[in-house]
């Protein structure tokens, strides 16, 4: 007996939340140990100034993933709040 699954794909918005998860948590970790081996945060402007020229990527990577995060939270609540109304006409009864 040969069982077949079929595979969905993630949405753009699942792939985005893991993204911005995955985003958030890395940078949390590096931040802790950075803080853990020298007692003091690490300053992002001079990070970002050591990479020269690739700074402006990664400002640009950043942009689009809190554009991205807003987009797909504007989405969402769009969407919740077409599955929330109610119609009046169809809701009536007599």
């Amino acid at each position: 007996m040969e069982q077949t699954a079929e595979r969905q794909d993630w949405s753009i918005q699942t792939i985005m939340w893991y993204a911005v998860l995955v985003w958030f948590s890395s940078s949390l970790l590096s931040q802790s140990l950075y803080l853990a081996l020298y007692r003091e945060p690490y300053d992002a402007i001079v990070l970002l100034k050591a990479l020269g020229p690739l700074y402006y990527v990664v400002v640009v990577v950043e942009i689009v993933m809190w554009i991205s995060l807003l987009v797909i939270g504007v989405q969402k609540m769009k969407s919740l709040k077409k599955v929330n109304t109610v119609d009046p006409v169809t809701s009536y009864s007599l």
